[in-house]
């Protein structure tokens, strides 16, 4: 059994964060499903392209369905699907509220109630989710209440996770991130957001594959908030 890739699902896996993730999987022989609302099937055998929208239940559903027909197994999940509305408070709207609650959290909770169920069943697994340190150190001129409301519970969720299931041997963690350079960002407002960060920079999208590959081998390390923020979390 021991010679059975491993198998980690990836979500908003079509770019940036998602994409660096999915080939650092390959890299370590694991096979992946990639989701992200649009993606392109792949030319890898190993790598299995699930399009939708991972709010949706049926789609969360079916990503695990898909998962076990191909790859037999689900070892590791990796909640990087997520959206970030920056407005003053009292100018969200309704449909800001809901698309936020909507990824951010329907997200998590279908994908991951499914593919703990599975670790269940095979005695094991872990759970990595992508959040920011917006939630433990708020920054004036950047407006975050939506972004603090639901990565925030994604935080207090996997502190919860990690107690629950500690005794069946799965792992959960998050990576709590200040701002990565990745496509969302354009260039022109850089300079601006490396300010927010008191080593004076952006992240890169390899140092947040780093901390997510450093919590796939530490077998001891489980409802632990790793900071990949520049020190955002620590001060300004």
């Amino acid at each position: 059994m021991n010679n059975v890739p491993k198998v980690a699902i990836v979500t908003g896996a079509s770019q940036g964060i998602g994409a660096g993730l999915v080939q650092a999987y390959r890299a370590r022989g694991y096979r992946v499903i990639a989701n992200s609302r649009s993606i392109p099937p792949s030319n890898d055998p190993d790598v299995l392209s699930v399009a939708g929208d991972i709010a949706d239940p049926a789609v969360a559903q079916r990503i695990v369905d898909e998962t076990l027909a191909k790859f037999g197994r689900i070892d590791t999940l990796v909640n990087n699907a997520g959206i970030f509305t920056a407005k003053p408070f009292t100018q969200f709207t309704a449909e800001d509220y809901a698309a936020n609650l909507s990824v951010n959290l329907d997200g998590f909770f279908n994908i991951t109630q499914r593919a703990i169920a599975q670790m269940e069943r095979q005695g094991g697994g872990n759970v990595v989710t992508i959040t920011t340190s917006l939630t433990d150190h708020a920054i004036d001129g950047v407006p975050s209440v939506l972004a603090s409301l639901t990565k925030g519970g994604l935080n207090a969720a996997t502190k919860s996770l990690a107690i629950e299931y500690a005794k069946r041997n799965i792992r959960a963690n998050a990576v709590s991130l200040g701002v990565i350079k990745t496509p969302m960002h354009a260039p022109e407002t850089h300079e601006w957001l490396a300010a927010l960060h008191p080593v004076g920079r952006l992240g890169e999208i390899d140092e947040v594959v780093q901390a997510v590959m450093f919590l796939e081998s530490a077998r001891f390390t489980t409802g632990e908030i790793l900071h990949v923020d520049g020190g955002q979390s620590a001060g300004h």
